[in-house]
């Protein structure tokens, strides 16, 4: 069996109708592969003619007359909007595993006008709609996919060749009023969503698509050590006070009972200085064992700069009160506390694992852009160490 890399294109209709989080599901769990690659694209004419002529192809079993649907529908809805001059958000997706083409196909499906039911993404999301005369009323494949693995390395090619260019985090590509002042805000989906193939990835960006935002930068992330340090640094010394009293009591019990003796008030505000701080620091490494896969300690200063083994989703959203909105579907750090309907009570176990982060402020979300990178293009990376250099 061999290892292949498929894609699968989101359109913009998808993601405007935020439908992103369901077929983003149906995918991990249908198709046992590993998601390596996630990257925002708002095509240019160029790009979008060079895509459209590698559509109608006769090693496609759909039939010729739906490629010629698929190929006109990408000129019309992929390219730049003719009245405004905005760029379309398209998402791409990529996946690696055995036979990942004929997978992806698979669970993605064929366009027909008579659905047979929800067995596959465009029995759910698409659209072929004709009338009695046989034409086309209205078209929407919801999602694009390669029929074959020539047909996916040719595409993955092309698109590589323009994700600098078309791709990362998009500027300029939703309208808003004038008195309107966007902002935008990074979500980190955690590692926890990820340990098996579940829906929980798409499950959860389900429930951020109630914001009403716009989905703006994605990548798929693997935070180094170092990341995972400098990201959660402002939480270390915070841990470091926040646990002084709760461990300075246990502290206290434990050698009060071990050697029978009574420990003043005094002394056990002293024993709370020295054991605070290190509690603080070990939790502070499980954080970062957490969300990288190794704690400062465990491997040589030398790797920390290395992307680690964990995996995590990290998006841009983008709209007025960005910030505000995600955090509260979000729900607060501890699932315990978080309301009914939030992402964290009804993904989250612990206080450390809880689903998701989100910048608390738009502030914050400038200094963790500048961490994590949502802009960086590992997607051309992925394509360039399968294929060789585009």
């Amino acid at each position: 069996m061999s290892q292949q890399l498929a894609y699968v294109i989101v359109t913009p209709y998808s993601l405007y109708k935020s439908r992103t989080g369901g077929i983003l599901s149906r995918l991990i769990t249908r198709t046992g592969l590993d998601l390596v690659g996630l990257r925002m694209f708002a095509p240019s004419h160029e790009l979008v003619k060079e895509y459209a002529e590698t559509i109608v192809s006769a090693h496609d079993t759909q039939d010729r007359k739906i490629q010629e649907l698929l190929k006109q529908y990408v000129l019309e809805n992929l390219a730049p909007d003719p009245k405004t001059g905005k760029g379309r958000r398209v998402m791409m997706l990529l996946f690696r595993g055995d036979e990942a083409v004929r997978k992806v196909r698979s669970v993605v499906g064929n366009l027909s006008p008579d659905r047979r039911g929800g067995e596959t993404i465009r029995d759910t999301y698409s659209d072929l709609i004709i009338d009695d005369n046989g034409h086309v009323r209205y078209f929407e494949p919801a999602v694009l996919a390669a029929p074959n693995a020539e047909e996916a390395e040719k595409k993955l090619k092309l698109w590589a060749r323009f994700s600098d260019k078309d791709g990362g985090i998009l500027e300029n590509v939703i309208s808003y009023s004038p008195n309107d002042q966007p902002e935008r805000t990074l979500v980190l989906i955690k590692p926890d969503n990820f340990k098996f193939a579940t829906g929980r990835p798409g499950n959860v960006i389900d429930f951020f698509s109630r914001t009403g935002l716009y989905i703006v930068g994605a990548k798929v992330l693997r935070m180094s050590t170092t990341q995972a340090m400098e990201f959660y640094g402002p939480v270390r010394e915070f841990l470091r006070a926040k646990l002084k009293d709760g461990v300075s009591a246990k502290a206290k019990d434990i050698l009060e009972k071990e050697f029978g003796f009574k420990m003043s008030p005094e002394d056990q505000k002293a024993l709370g200085e020295i054991l605070g701080p290190l509690q603080g620091d070990s939790q502070f490494d499980n954080i970062v064992r957490f969300m990288s896969g190794h704690a400062p300690g465990e491997i040589p200063q030398a790797d920390w700069d290395k992307p680690g083994t964990e995996k995590c989703i990290a998006l841009i959203y983008e709209g007025v009160g960005a910030v505000n909105k995600i955090r509260d579907v979000l729900g607060p750090t501890d699932p315990s506390k978080a309301p009914p309907g939030s992402i964290r009570r009804e993904f989250g176990s612990t206080i450390m694992v809880n689903a998701a982060h989100a910048s608390d402020s738009a502030d914050n979300a400038k200094r963790e852009f500048g961490i994590v990178k949502p802009g960086e293009n590992n997607f051309k990376q992925v394509i360039e160490e399968t294929f060789g250099k585009i």
